[in-house]
């Protein structure tokens, strides 16, 4: 079957609002001319019909997560998805900017995980984003850790917790990324709070996030987290504060923290956290792709 793959723009809106995607009020639908604004998107065609859509979005300067798939009940079956998606990849790379291309996916959707590996995407880590509105079980009573006001500190710590040890960094609340200084932009950071326990040997990172709702965005590399006196001191405070700024407004505001399936085993019985179904981070550095 002959088809054409090219970049979607604002005229390609009619050919979106005719696809037959079998999601009722799918918002990339609606939102597409939102979303060439803000992501890479591109288009299969076949015969002048848009078959599928999906591309990318940029994060950092240089990372670029695959999303935005959509295709046309009418033209599945043919593995349109994963010649669509080959080609996005390669063109997110031939963009010097872009060093790594990853994409998210949910552990127990088999399908789409056999096609992120069919596309060279590697899986990196499987982790919960696990949210509460309540820490008072995981408190001890100890005073909150000392807040870090100096950005040549606030760096020294990035380069400890995740530059050298090639650790993901959670940029935002769904989007970790193995960690290069690209990431840590010296106005992000300085807005960022980081914390230090008493003995200097643990660092506590908090930031606000919203993704529909509010989120303490929690950071903290270490697997102690149930170990570490004044930790949830510190996070309760910062999130009391977060409410307080978002006490007029309709959406929920929670913790947010990143968990590995072995941290969870960690946390105490009855813990308030809410583990949703677990997310697998697939990856492909440049110099992969060039390898290929």
């Amino acid at each position: 079957m002959e088809y054409t793959i090219r970049r979607l723009n604002a005229d390609d809106q009619p050919l979106v609002n005719k696809m037959d995607t079998g999601i009722q009020d799918d918002y990339v639908l609606h939102v597409f001319e939102h979303l060439i604004r803000e992501d890479v998107l591109y288009g299969l065609f076949i015969n002048n019909q848009l078959a599928i859509l999906g591309g990318y979005s940029i994060y950092g300067g240089s990372y670029a997560m695959l999303g935005r798939l959509r295709s046309d009940r009418r033209f599945r079956g043919q593995d349109l998805g994963s010649k669509l998606m080959l080609y996005v990849i390669d063109e997110a790379f031939r963009d010097e900017r872009i060093h790594w291309v990853g994409a998210n996916t949910q552990e127990d959707n088999l399908p789409a995980r056999r096609v992120l590996t069919k596309l060279g995407l590697t899986p990196i880590e499987t982790l919960h984003g696990a949210i509460t509105k309540n820490t008072n079980m995981l408190e001890s009573g100890a005073e909150p850790w000392n807040k870090i006001p100096n950005l040549s500190r606030k760096k020294e710590w990035l380069e400890k917790m995740f530059i050298q040890s090639g650790a993901l960094f959670p940029y935002e609340c769904y989007y970790p990324f193995p960690a290069t200084w690209s990431l840590f932009k010296n106005e992000e950071i300085a807005e960022w709070n980081f914390y230090e326990n008493p003995s200097q040997t643990r660092c506590l990172i908090t930031k606000a996030d919203r993704k529909g709702h509010h989120y303490l965005h929690v950071i903290y590399p270490w697997s102690d987290l149930t170990q570490q006196e004044g930790l949830w001191e510190t996070v309760s405070r910062d999130y009391h504060d977060l409410l307080i700024q978002t006490q007029d407004e309709e959406r929920e505001t929670y913790i947010w923290k990143d968990l590995t399936k072995d941290e969870i085993t960690l946390l105490p019985d009855h813990h308030e956290f809410e583990l949703p179904s677990a997310w697998i981070l697939h990856g492909m550095s440049r110099d992969e792709w060039m390898e290929r």
